[in-house]
């Protein structure tokens, strides 16, 4: 699944822009310089091969480091509405196996429920378990990487059979 910058556009270059952050000192209530808090922001397109999990941890760290990321939050938010984000155990590639077996269980093709078809049959069941899962992330990042835990993975989880060119927004706030 290869990652590519958008080019152009607002997204190009992700120049962070800077403002001085103040705050109190809680010992002596005068005002002392935290440091600068800037913000950053691209457009990461994922290309998928279909239904499952892609692993985008290494994507982002990478544009982490690209920016010059320190200290503060990123938030990544899918801007599709048959595709989600998730966090999940990235050293056993069965969990997410397993994961994709118990949604495909959960939300089954061909549920007499599901008029909405105008995609195929699997149209209405990516958007069930696109509103179950997530659409939007907010990782903290410390000393330029996320702070994910031991086995924890940032993965964009296709729900559409056929490939599909799926855009993440990335937005860091921070040093």
């Amino acid at each position: 699944m290869g990652v590519t910058r958008r080019p152009g556009g607002h997204d190009a270059g992700a120049t962070p822009r800077y403002v001085k952050l103040m705050t109190t000192k809680a010992t002596t209530g005068r005002p002392a310089q935290v440091g600068q808090i800037g913000q950053a922001f691209e457009t990461l397109s994922v290309e998928t091969r279909g239904p499952g999990l892609s692993d985008q941890t290494s994507a982002v760290r990478a544009w982490l480091d690209r920016i010059g990321a320190g200290d503060g939050l990123l938030t990544l938010f899918i801007r599709h509405t048959s595709a989600s984000l998730l966090i999940q155990e990235n050293a056993d590639p069965e969990v997410r196996r397993d994961f994709e077996r118990f949604m495909r269980r959960l939300v089954p093709e061909g549920d007499p429920l599901f008029r909405h078809t105008s995609e195929g049959p699997d149209d209405m069941p990516a958007h069930v378990r696109a509103a179950l899962t997530a659409t939007t992330l907010s990782i903290p990042v410390a000393d330029g990487a996320p702070a994910l835990g031991t086995w924890q993975g940032i993965y964009l989880y296709e729900h559409r059979r056929q490939p599909h060119t799926r855009r993440i927004a990335a937005h860091l706030i921070g040093e």
